[in-house]
């Protein structure tokens, strides 16, 4: 998160209201765009629960073109 200067209230945000969801087996990844920040990229958030806890694994700006 430091490399990419993403915020834990971006992380925050992108968990409660996500833009688009996948499950990738035992994780599950979030997507939320953010105007204005991360180079116009929508930011990533790969997560897992682990009982009552949610375990973030990564978070960065996904750059792909066409990511919905």
């Amino acid at each position: 998160m430091k490399l990419y200067g993403i915020t834990v209230a971006d992380v925050t945000a992108t968990l409660e209201y996500p833009d688009t969801t996948e499950n990738q087996g035992d994780a599950t990844a979030l997507i939320k765009a953010f105007p204005g920040r991360y180079s116009g990229y929508p930011l990533k958030v790969v997560y897992e629960r682990q009982g009552d806890a949610l375990v973030v694994i990564t978070a960065y700006p996904l750059k792909k073109k066409a990511w919905r």
